[in-house]
């Protein structure tokens, strides 16, 4: 780890080595390992001073403020608030926002007014984009997951926009020795970890046949009759359970959201973290992703149903292929996508740049 020193602007521009108080606005989710801690620990890593301010930690629950909407104001006013006191005291180079949904676009301007670099970093696919293009409009530097959402952003007169996929973090998503008790709990040929949508439902029940494992939230969604139901498990995983689901799998299959209505061209992170498995892959084509990796080199591409079950059957007759493309896709994850890559690009372009505001 680097040992932080603390520069100012003028000097970031011409040294290569600084090191900045970053104030990092996002959440932790109590019940597992949310890509915020990704980012936080490569900020860490990287040898950066790091202060937290979790942007969910509401003190009202959830059903009240949904049911009464002047509580769930005043507890937004609240964390806002205390955004604003924490920044005051602690006085960062960089505010980073995750996602960016929960921070009034007020709250930016006075923190700008400071003299901090305000950055959001887009997260979700656009399904409810308004707060995010009001934040994107205040934040002096604006970095997005998926492409789909510089789109959105260029229409809205945005320009600001630097595409920064998600990515790994290799000290979470790795090649694990698993015992034998993991493998009979998780073995599977095919698996798939990630949450219920008709869309991955509908793709996933061609394979249904064959010995496949699907675990993730809300997968009791399913029909009682889909072919698919016994193979699947509705539940909510920390990382290091998938991991080893990862691991004992012979294929991994990643299917991005898409709803019919959603413009989504982002790639996933499970995609990444799989790779950091030394899983091989085989993901629908999309945009982003089909972007970063290479067919049949770091991973396989499968265009419909017919042509990711015909894909399967070869790849499960053909293990020293899998092999090949598996060690490719991990040597390509862990040289170029991991969330020190991702934060270390975010940080160049802050320093040697002031933003379009």
């Amino acid at each position: 780890m680097h040992k932080s020193t603390r520069l100012n602007s003028a000097e970031c521009e011409d040294n290569g080595d600084c090191y900045m108080r970053i104030l990092l606005v996002g959440n932790h989710n109590p019940h597992f390992v949310n890509s915020v801690v990704y980012r936080e620990k490569a900020i860490q890593q990287l040898g950066h001073e790091f202060v937290f301010f979790d942007d969910r930690k509401w003190l009202i629950p959830g059903r009240i403020r949904d049911k009464i909407r002047l509580l769930h104001k005043w507890d937004l006013d609240r964390l806002n608030n205390n955004l604003l006191s924490l920044i005051e005291n602690s006085r960062p180079d960089i505010c980073l926002f995750i996602g960016g949904f929960r921070t009034y676009p007020a709250v930016v301007n006075k923190i700008n007014d400071m003299g901090i670099k305000t950055v959001l970093w887009t997260t979700d696919p656009p399904t409810n984009f308004d707060n995010v293009i009001a934040m994107a409009r205040v934040c002096r530097f604006v970095f997005c997951s998926g492409t789909e959402a510089m789109n959105i952003l260029q229409i809205e007169g945005i320009s600001n926009t630097v595409w920064l996929p998600f990515a790994c973090a290799p000290d979470y998503h790795r090649p694990v020795e698993l015992t034998d008790k993991d493998r009979r709990k998780y073995a599977r040929k095919i698996a798939f970890v990630g949450s219920y949508d008709a869309n991955r439902a509908r793709i996933l029940e061609s394979l249904s046949d064959l010995d496949i494992g699907v675990w993730g939230p809300y997968w009791n969604k399913l029909e009682p009759s889909s072919p698919l139901k016994p193979k699947a498990k509705g539940v909510k995983l920390n990382y290091d359970v998938w991991v080893k689901i990862f691991n004992a799998a012979d294929i991994v299959v990643v299917i991005h959201f898409q709803d019919g209505k959603t413009i989504n061209h982002q790639a996933s992170p499970k995609l990444f973290e799989a790779l950091a498995c030394k899983s091989f892959v085989i993901v629908d084509s999309q945009k982003d992703a089909m972007t970063i990796f290479k067919d049949k080199y770091h991973v396989v591409f499968f265009s419909d149903t017919e042509d990711l079950r015909k894909k399967v059957l070869y790849y499960l007759e053909h293990p020293e292929k899998r092999e090949i493309i598996s060690s490719n896709g991990y040597n390509e994850a862990l040289a170029h996508h991991t969330y020190i890559h991702r934060i270390e690009k975010m940080l160049k372009i802050i320093s040697s740049t002031e933003g379009a505001l």
